[in-house]
């Protein structure tokens, strides 16, 4: 018991740069109460004690501003940052190294009891603030979850989701669908500006766009020198030169 409420302080020091010292972990984080706290709870529910355990959860509530139902299963070095207002169903499952930031709710779409009615994080999810991930379905090892995304059907390992309802942005070579360095360093909220999958797809056609910008100003170019040689009138309108903005509109999509 020690030694993982030891592995809980320490992936706190390791994630949180205002965590300042093991003391200040133990005394002042809601989401290290609200962990320990449920494995009370969840002992209880697991051994019949389907009341006690329901109070134990009911108390940590209220001292934590974070809901688990006793009947979740939440693994090691799991970490709720800020937290308050997260809701974790009953039939939730919460892999080893997640980080829940908070409003988080991992609930159901069904009211069929005894049912697999939440979801099931893999191992180093993140999950960000408001996120609602919503169904008895998979979200895989080392998944993010944007901010206020309404995820509603499973995610591939490593990938990203974002958006109402959520896009799925799929991972780069097996790694988190964010990952640009050699090293995969923790992205804090689960994002970085290359998230976006509506964003990726404007950028790939601009850069299209632009592309083709250029190819026809070359034509053109070439055209008119041929038309010199042979004294051949040249259009007016023609486009000698790019005149395509491509570097705006990256900007304007957060390039």
């Amino acid at each position: 018991m020690f030694s993982r409420i030891r592995s809980d302080i320490q992936c706190i020091l390791e994630r949180d740069p205002a965590a300042r010292s093991t003391w200040e972990v133990i005394t002042c984080y809601p989401g290290l109460h609200a962990v320990i706290f449920h494995r009370m709870a969840h002992a209880c529910w697991t051994h019949g004690f389907k009341w006690l355990g329901r109070f134990i959860s009911h108390i940590a509530r209220a001292l934590t501003g974070i809901e688990i139902h006793p009947g979740a299963k939440v693994g090691n070095r799991v970490f709720f940052d800020h937290a308050m207002g997260v809701v974790v169903g009953e039939t939730a499952e919460i892999g080893d190294g997640c980080t829940i930031y908070q409003g988080v709710t991992l609930g159901g779409t069904s009211l069929y009891k005894g049912a697999k009615r939440h979801p099931t994080l893999g191992k180093n999810v993140v999950v960000s603030a408001g996120a609602k991930v919503l169904g008895g379905f998979e979200v895989g090892d080392g998944a993010k979850i944007g901010s206020n995304a309404v995820v509603i059907k499973p995610v591939p390992a490593g990938a990203t989701a974002v958006g109402i309802p959520a896009r799925i942005l799929q991972s780069k070579s097996g790694e988190s669908a964010d990952v640009t360095t050699a090293e995969p360093k923790f992205s804090a909220y689960g994002i970085t500006q290359e998230d976006d999958p509506i964003s990726q797809t404007l950028r790939g056609l601009i850069d299209t766009a632009s592309s083709q910008d250029h190819q026809i100003a070359m034509l053109w170019q070439a055209l008119e020198k041929l038309c010199q040689q042979q004294q051949v009138h040249m259009p007016a309108d023609a486009a000698r030169s790019e005149c395509f903005e491509a570097e705006r509109l990256n900007q304007l999509v957060g390039k």
